[in-house]
């Protein structure tokens, strides 16, 4: 079909008028194919059963040929038993909803995206973005919670769609097990500050000779820091927190009792999420969501009403119109884009993989990326009032305030909240509680991904002692994060671990399902699944927008490339190269898991094992034998 037709074309089937009819070639004999997945001892049909090379392919009864006999065999694991038909799924939509919404909504609302903002045209940052989320982000959203759904399989097992690109999901698993093992670490600090926050003065408002030097001034007094001194805040947190090191060419040192427990805390906390599935994380998912959420509004009521709160609103969304032109404006908005709705590492698929069949994904695809956008925007309004309130009190201009990443959780707000003449414990309190919550709405859809990838593969293992144990990974790869050197590794980690191979996976990705698997092919399931029709938008995004911008973008990475530093400092060579074998780990499952899926496929011939990659398994498709049978038969109509 002509590429303009692809577009434009979305064949409406009536799904009411179908019959799962089916005649073998070389007969005049129609069968009906059995559909019976749960049934580990049945017969195959007369269609599904072996066929001899010249006799590969099905017709319906019109002539015509069908799919590939692997396309429509029943469905079959891999090691000879039938899939598991009784796959949990959420109590309720709405905690798939909230489940999302915390996936998406995290840590990188609260203190990424304003500071990008503000690094990359303040206000007119948010036209690049919002092009980015609606050309790229939402359609990314929507095409994993779709092949997700449809197939109710985890980011390993849905590529059956196409064993070739198998190795995208262990790539997708590698980056989600290196984001997750730090982000609990983040989250172990902000368990610190929580408790801390309870002392009748906040630890870090005035230096204590016991952590501070010389150099140290009080957040809570009027001073204007000069060149050499540092904060209460900035000197508790590299000092008092972290135990920082400069240096980690002689090692990262040994972790830091304190954080280690907060770090066993956090873990704690996700494995009692975990442990019983959708069914126990569903239910926590109602307060990650929603709790952020009181907190910003509190916190927005209160820093608005601050003496210079609406000079750092103004600070924040002020625009840089010349700054649109600047093409490491729109690499920002993507990467925010990216981090901010989570595409790419394999949660959306795995979750959306619990849902019930004929769930309405598309309605919540463009729910979740306007409340994103919603929450970023409000958090950026948020944090830069109360920013504004502390250039304001010091009598400096904001940019003498503001820091980024973890600074601006750990350092700058901190700093602000020292100088509240009321209830600062109070305020303390709420923030890093919101933090908390986030990391944990975030980092248990990681965690879920990663559990959901081995229960797949070895679904006779109890689920609870797989959560048990990978908590308990989780928590002995962390504990390198909460050392003198740690930061130094985590950002590290972040670089090579979860931002370029990313970019790579999903690439693969979407060219995998929209130019192998086909296009077509894809929105007639969508449309069996959801009775949806996609209009070009969604079709011109998947098939031209996305892999050319995201290729694009990927050139550009490449050729601006900057290796990571930490405050200006250059690592040692055998952290980089770490780094770069850790990215290459993951971007090598991806011919790994094309050589296996070789090795194991039937065919005789090199040449037919090849092409059998290409084409979906038979086990593919819904797993629901009513759903099956009915997908069968519109497949026969399409073709």
């Amino acid at each position: 079909m002509p590429f303009w037709s692809t577009l434009a074309v979305s064949k409406g089937t009536n799904f009411a008028s179908l019959s799962p009819e089916w005649t073998r070639p070389g007969t005049d004999r129609k069968e009906v194919p059995s559909v019976h997945a749960g049934d580990s001892g049945r017969k195959s049909s007369p269609v599904a059963e072996k066929m001899s090379l010249d006799d590969d392919l099905l017709m319906c009864s019109s002539g015509a040929e069908l799919l590939p006999r692997t396309a429509i065999d029943m469905p079959e694991d891999d090691d000879g038993t039938s899939e598991d038909t009784g796959r949990q799924q959420w109590s309720h939509p709405v905690e798939f909803l909230m489940s999302c919404v915390s996936l998406s909504v995290g840590l990188g609302n609260i203190w990424r995206f304003p500071m990008t903002a503000y690094e990359n045209g303040g206000g007119a940052f948010l036209i690049p973005y919002l092009v980015v989320l609606t050309f790229i982000g939402r359609p990314l959203y929507f095409m994993e919670l779709a092949v997700g759904q449809f197939s109710s399989s985890g980011s390993v097992k849905v590529w059956k769609m196409l064993p070739a690109v198998k190795g995208v999901g262990y790539g997708q698993m590698v980056g989600t097990w290196s984001v997750v093992t730090y982000y609990c670490s983040l989250m172990a600090i902000t368990l610190f500050y929580l408790f801390q926050s309870f002392n009748s003065e906040l630890p870090w408002a005035s230096c204590d000779p016991a952590w501070a030097d010389e150099n140290c001034v009080d957040d809570a007094i009027n001073a204007t820091l000069t060149s050499g001194f540092q904060s209460s805040s900035e000197q508790y947190f590299y000092k008092y927190v972290l135990n920082y090191s400069n240096d980690i060419s002689e090692g990262v040192g040994m972790p830091d009792w304190r954080l280690a427990i907060c770090l066993g805390v956090a873990w704690v906390i996700l494995f009692c999420t975990l442990v019983k599935g959708v069914q126990s994380s569903g239910k926590v998912a109602y307060f990650t969501a929603l709790f952020p959420y009181l907190v910003l509004f509190t916190l927005l009521v209160r820093g608005a009403t601050l003496p210079g709160a609406v000079k750092g609103i103004i600070y924040f969304l002020k625009p840089e119109w010349n700054r649109l032109l600047d093409p490491k404006v729109w690499y920002a908005a993507v990467t925010q884009s990216f981090f901010s709705l989570s595409v790419g590492f394999g949660s959306i698929i795995t979750f959306s993989s619990y849902n019930n069949f004929s769930h309405n994904v598309y309605r919540d695809a463009w729910i979740i990326s306007m409340i994103d956008t919603f929450t970023s925007v409000l958090a950026g309004v948020t944090i830069f009032s109360i920013l504004g309130h502390s250039a304001h009190h010091l009598g400096v201009d904001i940019k003498e305030v503001v820091r980024g990443g973890a600074g601006l959780a750990f350092i700058s707000y901190p700093d602000a909240l020292a100088k509240f003449t009321w209830a600062p414990q109070l305020f303390a309190v709420l923030f890093f509680l919101m933090l908390l919550t986030l990391g944990v709405g975030s980092a248990a859809a990681l965690t879920s991904n990663v559990i959901t990838i081995v229960c797949d593969q070895f679904p006779k293992w109890r689920k609870a002692y797989i959560t048990l144990a990978v908590c308990l990974a989780g928590f002995f790869i962390g504990l390198v994060y909460i050392t003198p050197g740690g930061q130094w590794i985590l950002e590290l980690v972040d670089y090579f671990g979860g931002g370029f191979i990313i970019y790579v996976l999903v690439i693969i990705e979407t060219m995998a399902i929209m130019y192998i698997y086909g296009l077509n092919n894809f929105v007639r399931d969508v449309k069996f699944m959801l009775d949806v029709e996609l209009g070009i938008y969604w079709k011109f995004c998947w098939l031209v927008f996305i892999p050319l911008s995201l290729s694009g973008i990927l050139v550009y990475v490449l050729c601006s490339m900057e290796l990571p530093t930490m405050d200006g400092l250059y690592y040692p060579i055998s952290a980089y190269a770490s780094g770069w074998i850790l990215a290459g780990l993951a971007l090598l499952m991806v011919p790994v898991g094309f050589l296996h899926a070789l090795y194991i496929a039937d065919e005789e011939t090199l040449l037919q094992r090849v092409k059998s990659v290409f084409r979906p398994k038979s086990s593919w498709g819904p797993k629901a034998a009513h759903h099956r049978k009915q997908w069968l038969a519109v497949c026969a109509d399409d073709h």
